[in-house]
């Protein structure tokens, strides 16, 4: 059976992360980019942080930030993996020596072959998130067309777009990622989750990856 890596982003509480970690995610992201509604400043980040247990990946996700800001955060938090939302380039992503992945704003005629090959031999790149082309960053909780991922990507693939529980699993099963990233699918309110919700995206990913592969 394939398991399918989940990754609950925007935690802003400690019940939230506690929520997320019991019900099986395998990552938590914590948002640096100020104007979110699910922003954590480094000093709060640094306690929720402090929470979470062995083998759950610790995700900073930034957006067009400035290199020294970034290496602030970094001095003040416990981040295992950099996630980059904006316009960011291979080597600026690379720059910090941790391990990191790419978001990808997916929408016809875009080119995701040729965009991925430009981060997919930079030092440290571990995968690209597919997330839907909206206003601003972030996917807005909108999906995109699924059909315009290519087979053939060179880096492992992390779904995000609008998934939530009662379409994670057609997600899955249709597109076979490496992992899925959730953050408003999952939410009572902005920047504030909702445990049966993180429950039930978690229970449909896992209900996927035990059927048969499309």
């Amino acid at each position: 059976m394939t398991r399918t890596r989940i990754k609950i982003c925007g935690i802003t509480r400690e019940e939230d992360l506690t929520a997320a970690v019991t019900a099986g995610a395998d990552a938590l992201g914590f948002v640096f980019y100020p104007p979110s509604p699910r922003y954590v400043a480094p000093r709060r980040a640094a306690e929720l942080l402090a929470r979470v247990p062995a083998f759950v990946t610790r995700v900073g996700l930034f957006v067009n930030e400035p290199a020294e800001a970034v290496r602030a955060v970094l001095a003040q938090t416990a981040l295992d993996l950099l996630q980059f939302h904006g316009d960011e380039d291979a080597a600026y992503c690379a720059s910090f020596g941790k391990p990191w992945i790419k978001a990808a704003r997916v929408k016809a005629g875009f080119d995701l072959l040729e965009y991925a090959s430009a981060f997919a031999d930079a030092p440290g790149v571990c995968g690209l998130l597919l997330d839907a082309h909206v206003e601003g960053y972030g996917g807005g909780g909108q999906t995109f067309d699924w059909s315009l991922i290519p087979r053939n990507l060179p880096l492992p693939v992390i779904l995000s777009g609008g998934l939530h529980p009662g379409n994670v699993a057609g997600a899955v099963r249709a597109v076979r990622p490496w992992a899925v990233d959730v953050s408003s699918g999952v939410e009572a309110a902005r920047g504030i989750k909702d445990v049966q919700r993180i429950t039930e995206f978690v229970a449909g990913v896992r209900d996927a990856d035990a059927g048969p592969h499309l």
